[in-house]
């Protein structure tokens, strides 16, 4: 078991992640009943006939029913890799899967980076349309408010990425209780209209959703492109399972989540075929007049939790991309001393924040971003889906038609939803898809702008072994201290031995020539952390390898060597690095754009020396430009 995977030993232990889940992983779908059903009905698309509330009532349920209870808590839980869950850690388990297989990795490879960029987007407009649709229910309560909702929105927002700067950890202990009342009072207000309806239970029953189905296709078409909002969040469920574990996810969701959710939407319903003309917003029309304001309160304060649990995901995948290779390093500025995976990446969050403002000033309204956020949510699905089957296929070795069989029946539910959404492209769609595009033009031409480079710096490189032969020769005058040489190729003279050589004409006493592996796995184990080979006069190659959840702290992976005969002293330890400057050219590369696009993210990249932990007053950095 990896050092992140909680293995709860005791009862009260399960309780506190049980409550801990609740907090963060069921955030974004908990508040999903402030708009979900509200667009199903929304602007007259549906006429508000006991059938029609039947038969949606009835295909929300058998939604979250099929789609988190089956899908996400029963299945893809079941997919783990190394006990982190995710897109990348689904991709990572994917492509290793399937390695001997090139074509069809590559092609699975960007399928999941699609996925991972659109999940970008889907970063932006969940706390868009959770905080917009909490401060609406101010127009419920007081007509005359309306023209605050987007401005306290805004507010709201800014404090909200303001804050991410100094952690969560002082009012993350908070999110489960407060996250855990909300349920409650969700399943209180479905409960007392429930009460007053009963007869709106019927709706449980299958044939419902099947009879408004079949009976009414076109609109039961565009209906599914807003059901589908009340499962938007699930995602989340599979992406946290590293912090919280499958039983905890499990227990919450079957414990309190999901009766919670049905209770809220079957009283939504309820109050509809009394009430028909709620439907501008069934949700605050449930509360009394009294507990209005308190509602809105607290509704704010969820969708908040809801937000923070998704720029943390933001923060976490970002990572996890520039440590497999597909995103520059970025400034990562560790908010707790406790917890190492409590990150705040700044470009990411003012990022996340302008495209954030961007849709709240352009789409107004919570029903207006509904149509952009379902799209995001249901490519997603599929792209998890797809790599599910080729897990279970190929890692687990299942047999093909079973495969087909348990994967198929979700593939078809996710495509019939995604075609629900993608004919709102023109209402909003085209935004998290626009987003999505340019983070994965980014990523990609990181990916092959790096590899161009690999294999130019490969062409050009003299090989290390060979290189050392013709120094020691006639060697150099050696000093005191250890030299430390950061190489992307090991087995390859670095840029930055030469450049010492050449004007500086010393060798130190050991010199160390270190090359750093990220893996396709969460986690590796100190045990296979370092490769040592000794190449004589006391030089080494020392291969340092981290998976994509590991912290590369190359100082701390260095002290392992030490058992190996190899004795280093922090303050005799000096670090070279080679700073390339990337040169455009025209030839079989990329094209001009993209290589230019390279050349400046490579330029604009947060230092290697800060990406590795490398102590800033020990390190000396050589340049080199690179023609790709």
């Amino acid at each position: 078991m990896h050092p992140g995977s909680p293995a709860p030993q005791s009862r009260r232990q399960l309780a506190a992640l049980t409550l801990g889940a609740v907090g963060v992983v069921y955030g974004d779908i908990g508040t999903s009943p402030l708009y979900a059903l509200k667009e199903v009905f929304a602007h007259g698309r549906i006429p508000l006939t006991p059938d029609n509330i039947h038969g949606i009532l009835s295909l929300v349920f058998w939604t979250m029913t099929v789609i988190v209870s089956l899908k996400y808590v029963l299945l893809i839980l079941r997919a783990d890799n190394h006990g982190e869950g995710g897109l990348i850690a689904m991709l990572a388990l994917a492509s290793q899967a399937v390695k001997d297989r090139p074509v069809l990795r590559q092609r699975l490879l960007w399928l999941g980076i699609f996925g991972t960029a659109v999940f970008f987007g889907d970063g932006v407009i969940t706390p868009a349309i959770s905080v917009l649709s909490a401060v609406e229910g101010l127009e419920v309560a007081a007509p005359g408010l309306h023209r605050y909702v987007v401005p306290v929105t805004l507010v709201v927002l800014t404090l909200l990425f303001a804050a991410q700067r100094f952690g969560t950890g002082g009012i993350g202990r908070f999110f489960g209780p407060i996250t855990a009342l909300w349920f409650g009072v969700l399943a209180l207000l479905g409960v007392v209209h429930i009460a007053q309806n009963p007869a709106v239970m019927v709706a449980l029953s299958p044939h419902h959703a099947l009879s408004f189905l079949f009976s009414h296709p076109g609109t039961a078409f565009v209906a599914l492109g807003a059901i589908v909002l009340c499962v938007t969040g699930a995602e989340a469920l599979y992406a946290d399972m590293g912090h919280f574990g499958k039983r905890p996810i499990r227990l919450a969701w079957f414990g309190l989540v999901w009766p919670a959710l049905t209770l809220n939407y079957f009283g939504q319903g309820a109050l509809l075929l009394t009430h028909p003309e709620a439907v501008k917003n069934p949700f605050y029309e449930m509360a009394p007049d009294w507990a209005l304001f308190p509602l809105i309160g607290l509704a704010t304060i969820a969708t908040v939790i809801a937000s923070q649990a998704l720029i943390t995901a933001a923060f976490s995948v970002t990572k996890q991309a520039i440590q497999l290779g597909y995103f520059p390093r970025l400034r990562l500025l560790h908010t707790s001393v406790k917890a190492t995976g409590q990150i705040y990446v700044p470009f990411v969050n003012w990022g996340l924040y302008a495209c954030i403002v961007l849709a709240v000033v352009v789409f107004g309204s919570s029903s207006k971003l509904a149509a952009a956020y379902g799209l995001a949510v249901t490519i997603d699905m599929l792209i998890t889906t797809v790599m599910t089957f080729f897990v279970i296929r190929y890692a687990w070795k299942y047999p093909w038609a079973l495969c087909v069989a348990a994967t198929g029946f979700f593939f078809v539910v996710d495509a019939v939803f995604f075609a629900a959404n993608f004919v709102k492209i023109i209402d909003g769609g085209w935004f998290p898809l626009l987003i999505g595009a340019v983070m994965f033009t980014l990523m990609m031409t990181w990916k092959q702008g790096r590899h161009l480079m690999s294999e130019r710096l490969r062409d050009e490189a003299v090989d290390l072994p060979s290189f050392l032969t013709a120094v020691f020769e006639s060697p150099p005058t050696r000093v005191e201290g250890t030299a430390v040489f950061l190489s992307a190729e090991a087995g390859m003279t670095p840029n930055a031995l030469l450049h010492n050589l050449k004007h500086n004409k010393v060798l130190h006493a050991q010199n160390l020539f270190v090359t750093v592996r990220h893996h396709e796995v969460p986690w590796v184990p100190f045990d296979k952390r370092v490769e040592i080979e000794s190449l004589g006069h006391c030089c080494w190659q020392v291969t340092l390898h981290f998976g994509f959840k590991n912290e590369p702290d190359v100082p701390e992976a260095l002290k392992l060597i030490q058992s190996r005969g190899v004795q280093l002293d922090d303050m005799e330890t000096s670090y070279f690095l080679s700073r390339d400057i990337v040169i455009p050219t025209l030839g079989t590369g990329m094209a001009m754009w993209r290589e230019k696009l390279f050349a400046n993210m490579h330029r604009n990249a947060a230092a290697a020396a800060d990406f590795l932990n490398l102590p800033t007053n020990r390190v000396v950095e050589l340049g080199s430009k690179v023609e790709i």
